[in-house]
């Protein structure tokens, strides 16, 4: 059986192909390219398989911004909760863990339980507590993301808790002199400031990180606080793509059963 898995993010889409039962192919785009170069509009965006060289299909599941926008007689949609915890189940095999997905714009915590959503706590409303704050204040620094990511040591005192304020209270810091190891410090810890409130009933307990922030070294050191394991999953900014497989595949074998 091919399944194949979208997670339409807002900045890049990521596809993912499974074949019985193994993840055979992963890869991304960004969003602007797939829809101007691999889709076609009618009513719902048409994907066109023969431009992703991906033929055979026997189904596929859509996730992520644009997920109700595909072609619903292709594709089934689902919840980024739902295809997030599901790619989770498949790349670790636990179904008792907090899921922390941070992506560009959204922060999900999501407490799982022999497989199953129990609670959840959700920020799609404010871009300091996600991943394009932290690439703006990187190019504000103009050092790369993941050399930044590495710092969480002596971090500097960053109180704006807004992005826009934090960029302008981070120049201030600059122009005081400060080194650039504690201002990437501050950065950091600046982001797991502003995740705490939404993981603080959760302490304690497994964490698994997804979405491309799980790659910031960091923001692990930091956690390593308020949980008793950091799990970080081979490809967590695949994440949800590779749920919507292991979705579909599951869809699949019930009709087979």
């Amino acid at each position: 059986m091919r399944i194949l898995g979208i997670d339409l993010g807002s900045r890049e889409v990521k596809l993912s192909l499974m074949e019985d039962d193994r993840i055979v192919k992963i890869h991304k785009v960004s969003t602007m390219s797939f829809y101007r170069d691999y889709c076609s509009f009618d009513g719902k965006i048409i994907v066109n398989f023969e431009k992703l060289n991906i033929e055979n299909i026997d189904i596929s599941v859509s996730t992520g911004y644009g997920k109700n926008n595909t072609d619903l007689n292709k594709f089934k949609a689902i919840n980024e909760i739902k295809a997030h915890v599901y790619g989770v189940l498949y790349e670790t095999g636990l179904e008792d863990f907090i899921l922390l997905d941070v992506g560009g714009q959204d922060v999900k915590v999501v407490k799982v339980e022999k497989g199953i959503i129990t609670d959840l706590e959700l920020n799609d409303k404010c871009a300091a507590s996600c991943g394009r704050y932290l690439e703006n204040m990187a190019n504000v620094l103009e050092i790369s993301l993941d050399e930044m990511s590495n710092y969480y040591k002596d971090p500097v005192q960053l109180n704006s808790t807004c992005a826009v304020f934090s960029e302008s209270e981070l120049i201030g810091k600059i122009a005081e002199g400060i080194q650039i190891e504690r201002l990437c410090s501050g950065v950091n810890y600046s982001l797991y400031k502003r995740l705490r409130p939404l993981l603080n009933k959760f302490n304690g307990r497994k964490l698994v990180l997804t979405g491309g922030v799980a790659n910031n070294a960091a923001l692990r050191e930091y956690l390593k606080q308020d949980f008793n394991e950091i799990i970080s999953v081979e490809n967590p900014q695949f994440t949800g793509a590779i749920g919507c497989c292991h979705y579909g595949n599951t869809i699949l074998r019930k009709k087979v059963v």
